[in-house]
């Protein structure tokens, strides 16, 4: 049993044929995934094409056994009164069922005060919130600086960190010109993503994309050691989102020499809980 907390549903990159709902259910059911999160994208800088809100919301009401439903907004949008529309916006979606926020993909920092209005929302609304961080996206120092100081701001939110620009900082020898790459060499233990996930409450990492497989794999004594002391704050993760796509998390997921308890709270438990399932 699997719950997959990142997913995309609909046209997303030009260069690939959408899937449509009939074809993530299929993928799903060929994985033994229960349950998976189809996250909208609202700003021009995330992908090709946008996948908006309530396409997910009503997508997820088809499927409420299958899908599990996220909004989001980008803060950049006109609105007549800044923090309090946010609210307002955010708050409908939340009666129409949300219960998370993201993916963040939006071309601004991640502390840009903009953003930090959604936060606030979410803080207020104690929605997780999933971020996209890398060069162009959510951007941050390569040691996640910025990062740090949301989570100390926003202690009601369970930040999901995701993509590069987070997952490179896992070894403790990442560059600045490393910011939101990819490294390959051996993991320097005491990197910044250890710490965050350790020293804060609110820390929490989805394991999709290339960049959590990298970063996992690149060091598989390091990662496997990982993925069992962080056990309660990572989430099964893929982010799929076309046909014939290589997803390499189910193979490091099969290799994993992890506990039990491990593969139940990564697997499934964690996502349970944080999403209140």
């Amino acid at each position: 049993m699997l719950i997959d907390t990142h997913v995309h549903v609909g046209p997303l990159w030009d260069r690939y044929e959408p899937l449509t709902p009939k074809m993530m259910l299929d993928w799903m059911d060929d994985h033994e995934i229960e349950m998976a999160v189809p996250l909208p994208l609202e700003s021009p800088e995330a992908a090709s094409f946008y996948i908006p809100t309530r396409d997910m919301l009503a997508l997820c009401r088809e499927h409420p056994d299958r899908f599990i439903p996220f909004c989001v907004i980008d803060p950049r949008m006109s609105v007549s009164d800044g923090r309090n529309s946010f609210r307002k916006m955010i708050g409908a979606y939340v009666e129409e069922g949300a219960i998370g926020f993201g993916e963040v993909k939006v071309g601004l920092p991640v502390d840009h005060p903009l953003l930090q209005d959604i936060y606030a929302v979410c803080d207020e609304l104690k929605l997780p919130l999933l971020w996209h961080i890398d060069n162009i996206r959510c951007t941050d120092t390569h040691d996640l600086q910025a990062t740090e100081a949301m989570l100390k701001a926003f202690p009601n939110v369970k930040f999901i960190g995701h993509a590069p620009g987070f997952w490179s900082a896992i070894s403790a020898d990442v560059m600045p010109e490393e910011r939101g790459g990819y490294p390959k060499r051996p993991v320097v233990p005491g990197g910044r993503v250890d710490e965050l996930l350790t020293n804060y409450p609110n820390m929490y990492a989805d394991l999709s994309a290339g960049s959590a497989h990298g970063a996992i794999t690149r060091d598989w004594e390091f990662g496997q050691k990982f993925l069992e002391r962080q056990r309660d704050k990572l989430l099964f993760a893929t982010d799929y989102l076309y046909i014939g796509q290589d997803v390499p998390q189910f193979d490091m997921w099969e290799a994993a020499d992890i506990s039990d308890e491990a593969r139940r709270k990564i697997g499934y438990e964690n996502a349970k809980s944080l999403f209140r399932l």
